[in-house]
């Protein structure tokens, strides 16, 4: 009898150390979960790496159903970008855990919002010297599910940063720095974070500058008439910057702007230089749309890479009134630089898979009939390039860029001429390309940019063009090349608005064209 208990005893003081050992794993695992959970909402990537076995591999969760492998301190270090101690907007929770003997499985929960997602981590984690480590990491994800109304995108505008000289373009370093490039004022390189900005220095010195004048005073028909004594300003100035697609190789940036001579004649010159620290070096000159003439409007100025490496270039025909035209239309002439679209390599040469325009055709010709296009930009799911044109009284367009294209100008428009009774002559034989889309009423269309990111996952795919007419903001929902659908935001908080561009991670960005140019980026409504 007394053997019986004693046997009992002992088996029931094992399974009370067995309790006890087991909720001490557990506690311990669980504050090894907690820190992780902490590390990567509030940014301390020591957190994260303090509960995992030094290498770990991370299975990560990929849309494009292939295999992405960070070790943990991969994927430690995305968390340093970042400011510490902000809330990411991420929520975690610990759905299950199960231990057995000196192995356990974890599943997590992981609510991201911004991305529409449900992540789910499950980790496996071992007792190596008495402590646990998470020894592997594996995600999937599947959407959220919201009603209709949670699923509408409610943007809001928060301003980043101000004090910009009538900004026109960006290029992003990364997610927290970037070029902005001023019209009225500099190339500046850009904390996003921060705010803090400094000017690049070695600019070319041919750069021409926007001037006031009295618009009664006509020059034979290059300003516009006004109201006697009023005063308006002209186009001129830096226009758009670029990375070069390699550029963490090789440092290039290209830089597009208003370049004048002696003479004060201006045109649109595209340059390339090395960016080192903040000063442009080794400034090569790749295009000047020559001749230079005289009236500070309609550049173009566009610049975009195409998914084949070639840099694509807008030049403006330059004519504010439709009769300073000679007999055949600047835009039409192909021996002629304005009005065109342009196609060359990243080197300044003409590539040898160009449209044959004919023997007379200027080099690097790719497209004709443009008035004054500046936005030019990539679709990522197909490849295909789309500007944006200005009309005169109306005629604002979207297009699609097509090799040996003629979009029309002036011959045919969806807007009106400035000059009464013009009546362009038409080369024989010429084929027009229709816009995709056009407004009945004027924009002005400008910097546009497909949107690929989370924040407003309806937004996907869509197409964002801002306009400097009325401070527009238009989406435009894109199904095979045609516009189906046109939705114009903000129309209660309207600003003139030179650019849209995207971030690394997606984040929208809006440049306004204003003496106090703003940097404003579009959050989502909770």
């Amino acid at each position: 009898m007394i053997r019986i208990v004693f046997l009992s005893f002992l088996f029931l003081l094992t399974n009370v150390i067995t309790v006890f050992a087991q909720e001490a794993d557990r506690a311990q695992i669980e504050q090894v979960l907690n820190d992780f959970i902490e590390g990567t909402t509030y940014n301390y990537p020591e957190k994260i790496l303090s509960g995992f076995l030094p290498g770990a591999p991370m299975y990560l969760h990929n849309r494009a159903d292939t295999l992405l492998i960070y070790t943990v301190e991969e994927y430690a270090a995305l968390y340093e970008r970042r400011q510490r101690g902000s809330r990411n907007k991420r929520y975690s929770k610990i759905l299950a855990l199960d231990i057995v003997l000196n192995v356990a499985y974890a599943k997590l929960e992981v609510l991201v919002p911004s991305f529409d997602m449900r992540f789910y981590d499950l980790l496996l984690l071992k007792k190596i010297d008495d402590e646990w480590k998470i020894i592997s990491k594996c995600t999937s994800a599947e959407p959220i599910a919201k009603t209709w109304d949670e699923m509408v995108p409610k943007p809001r505008k928060r301003v980043v940063m101000d004090q910009l000289n009538r900004p026109w373009s960006m290029a992003f370093f990364s997610e927290t720095e970037a070029l902005i490039a001023e019209k009225d004022g500099d190339l500046l390189k850009v904390n996003l974070e921060d705010g803090s900005r400094k000017a690049i220095t070695g600019l070319p010195t041919d750069v021409a500058r926007a001037i006031e004048i009295d618009t009664s005073v006509h020059r034979n028909g290059v300003f516009p008439g006004g109201a006697h004594g009023t005063i308006q300003a002209y186009n001129a100035g830096w226009f758009q910057v670029l990375l070069d697609p390699a550029f963490s190789e090789n440092q290039f940036i290209y830089l597009s702007y208003a370049a004048e001579n002696k003479e004060k004649a201006s045109t649109t010159k595209v340059i390339r230089g090395r960016l080192v620290d903040h000063q442009l070096m080794e400034i090569e000159t790749l295009f000047v749309a020559a001749p230079y003439s005289h009236g500070l409007f309609h550049y173009g100025g566009g610049m975009t890479f195409g998914p084949d490496g070639k840099l694509y270039i807008t030049v403006g025909e330059r004519n504010l009134y439709e009769h300073n035209n000679p007999a055949l239309p600047l835009s039409q002439d192909v021996s002629d630089k304005r009005g065109k679209v342009f196609r060359i390599n990243p080197d300044g040469s003409i590539p040898t898979d160009n449209p044959d325009f004919g023997e007379n055709a200027i080099p690097g010709l790719y497209a004709t009939g443009i008035r004054a296009a500046q936005g030019l930009t990539v679709n990522p799911m197909d490849g295909k390039i789309w500007f944006s044109e200005h009309g005169t009284i109306q005629g604002d367009e979207l297009n699609i860029l097509q090799s040996g294209a003629n979009y029309g100008w002036p011959n045919v428009t969806s807007g009106k001429y400035r000059s009464r009774g013009y009546d362009p002559v038409k080369v024989p034989g010429t084929e027009f390309t229709d816009p995709v889309y056009f407004w009945s009423h004027t924009v002005a269309p400008t910097g546009l940019c497909f949107y690929t990111g989370n924040d407003f996952p309806l937004w996907k795919g869509n197409l964002l063009v801002p306009g400097l007419s009325k401070g527009s903001l238009w989406r435009m929902v894109i199904e095979d090349d045609q516009v189906v659908s046109a939705e114009e935001l903000f129309i209660n908080d309207r600003v003139r608005l030179r650019k849209v561009a995207q971030s690394p991670r997606g984040k929208i960005y809006l440049l306004t064209d204003e003496v106090n140019g703003k940097l404003i980026t579009l959050e989502s409504k909770e």
